[in-house]
């Protein structure tokens, strides 16, 4: 069993909250997702229900109806949005995922008094050019990180069939945050000798078609990142991969929800949770030059039941290898 490796920051946000005389306000927080998915609608109702909660407790109040807008995967959309949040006077502004944050950091940079930017969902903030160093992000930008261990979801589908001779990699090339984890997951076959193929897509009907591929071409398993362009396609390519008698690792569990064999990473409520707590501690007063990046314990396994049986295959080696392991039926979405 792994251990867990999370890192919550609460105490800087109820020092805040507990200290005396400060007078009621209410703040405007803008929040921008960059596409409709399980995980990130997960993020945003979680973030949506910790300010509530925050403003609950107190004489302060979180307002963000109507600041919420989906950037459907398309930047010209969230820069609109964005630029339309910081025309509203929004105090504080939540991009959710890589994209968003970059699009948001970008136009924020550029003001005379950058607006603070609190991502969520960035899965290598310091590769993707947004902050210095996790510890001391440098800028007027911080927020939480859903960083990804490549390893240990290889070691889940190595764990479940070590006589696999081929992976495939799904995933897409625009997305920074599948560069890295891709890297890492050819580096890692490499050394066990396994060969892999690659394919990817920017939107649903490349994805099919590289799903379609990847069944073709008689790969073991399939592995995918924290990668939000095949997370929309996740319903649609799950079948496919089942009839191919093919399992897909991914990095979230939102992939199993939608059908995959298996999600590996971080808990996306506490990751919400905690990324309206650190732009609660934003508003309060605190740096985002010097609030660390929020990190999590990315080792929960969800499995998706039906898809494992349909494939007849066996998980309970994956105790050893995860800090959890959560079972789950194929949905839409999250309840």
């Amino acid at each position: 069993m792994k251990k867990k490796t999370t890192v919550i920051m609460t105490a800087a946000l109820a020092a805040a909250m507990m200290t005396a005389g400060v007078s009621a306000e209410d703040y405007k927080v803008g929040i921008i997702k960059f596409v409709d998915d399980a995980s990130l609608d997960q993020i945003e109702n979680s973030i949506k229900a910790r300010l509530d909660e925050l403003s609950g407790e107190g004489e302060d109040k979180f307002i963000y109806d109507g600041y919420v807008i989906n950037g459907q995967a398309d930047a010209t959309v969230i820069s609109q949005a964005a630029t339309q949040l910081l025309s509203d006077g929004v105090q504080v502004i939540i991009p959710i995922a890589t994209p968003a944050a970059q699009i948001v950091q970008t136009l924020t940079a550029d003001q005379a008094e950058p607006t603070p930017v609190v991502f969520s969902a960035v899965s290598d903030p310091v590769g993707a050019g947004l902050v210095e160093s996790l510890e001391a992000p440098g800028a007027n930008i911080t927020g939480t990180s859903d960083a990804l261990n490549t390893a240990s979801v290889l070691d889940l589908m190595f764990a479940a069939n070590p006589e696999i001779s081929s992976v495939g990699l799904l995933y897409s090339q625009s997305e920074d945050s599948s560069k890295q984890p891709i890297a890492d997951a050819k580096a890692y076959l490499d050394e066990k000798g396994v060969s892999y193929v690659e394919k990817t897509g920017t939107n649903n009907t490349e994805i099919m078609q590289a799903a379609d591929a990847l069944a073709a071409a008689g790969v073991n398993a399939v592995f995918t990142p924290t990668d939000n362009t095949v997370m929309t396609a996740e319903l649609a390519i799950y079948e496919t991969l089942i009839e191919a008698g093919i399992p897909h690792y991914c990095g979230a569990d939102s992939f199993a929800l939608n059908g995959a064999f298996c999600g590996y990473g971080v808990d996306y409520s506490v990751l919400g949770t905690e990324t309206a707590n650190i732009a609660v501690e934003i508003l309060k007063g605190a740096s985002p030059a010097e609030t660390p990046v929020g990190t999590f314990d990315n080792g929960i396994a969800t499995v998706n039941t039906e898809t494992a049986e349909a494939l007849g295959l066996d998980y309970s080696s994956f105790v050893e290898h995860a800090t959890e392991v959560k079972e789950i039926q194929t949905a839409e979405s999250f309840e």
